[in-house]
């Protein structure tokens, strides 16, 4: 039986990581509007200052911390508490998927660095690293120094935020929640693999905003990710 080949290190480099992190400059101002929502809001909630940092430092999920807050109990009972977990969790659990997307790269990397790096995974840095790697990159500079700068922004902006209280509570009169949703549409023109490929999103989509509309709260999230799973599948498989 022949021993596995021992995978070569990833390149780390000084210009990738300047690279990763202005790559994630137009996003600052959504990223900065959404972290002051989420302090505001744990503000109104009751935490004090360092549960909200500790909160999202540690969790560093803002939809789900919010979809958190939204069903926040007023007594902290074990129920209450499982219930918080499974929510956040749930919405989470997409990041199952995006972090077994970056396995090849970070394949030959100790465990113990790998899942540090997975800590700072998001949205953002998930679509730049992917199209990164697209392209052919192979730095692991340029994803930790976008998902170091995201970090960073995101813990600054949700104690900016709890200091203001909910003087800011909504970006929406701002415009600013358009921010994300237009930057991670522009980062997926490049991941465009055809009109039968693109059946996934358009399907997760159409799926997410009827239940959204029908249903409300943060379902539509869970069962658009579920249908644009499913429907993937099926594309594949006939592929």
């Amino acid at each position: 039986m022949n021993p596995r080949p021992k995978l070569s290190s990833p390149a780390w480099s000084r210009q990738g990581f300047i690279a990763g992190a202005s790559t994630m400059l137009p996003l600052l101002p959504g990223m900065i509007a959404f972290g002051i929502a989420v302090g505001s809001t744990a503000a109104a909630k009751g935490l004090t200052f360092i549960e909200n940092i500790l909160m999202n430092a540690m969790v560093y999920a803002g939809l789900s911390l919010m979809v958190a807050m939204e069903i926040w109990p007023q007594q902290m009972t074990l129920g209450a508490v499982a219930g918080l977990a499974l929510s956040v969790a749930i919405v989470n659990a997409r990041l199952l998927l995006m972090g077994a997307g970056f396995r090849p790269w970070f394949a030959p990397l100790p465990a113990w660095q790998s899942y540090a790096l997975l800590h700072f995974l998001t949205d953002p840095s998930w679509l730049t690293g992917m199209r990164y790697r697209k392209e052919g990159g192979t730095d692991l500079g340029f994803y930790l120094g976008g998902a170091l700068l995201i970090y960073s922004v995101w813990v600054v902006s949700v104690s900016v935020g709890y200091s203001m209280g909910a003087l800011i509570p909504d970006p929406k009169p701002f415009a600013l929640d358009l921010v994300m949703p237009v930057y991670f549409a522009a980062m997926l023109v490049p991941l465009w693999r055809g009109t039968t490929r693109a059946i996934p999103w358009v399907v997760a989509g159409v799926v997410a905003l009827v239940i959204h509309q029908s249903i409300g709260g943060w379902w539509h999230v869970i069962v658009g990710s579920l249908a644009g799973i499913v429907v993937a599948g099926f594309v594949d498989e006939r592929d």
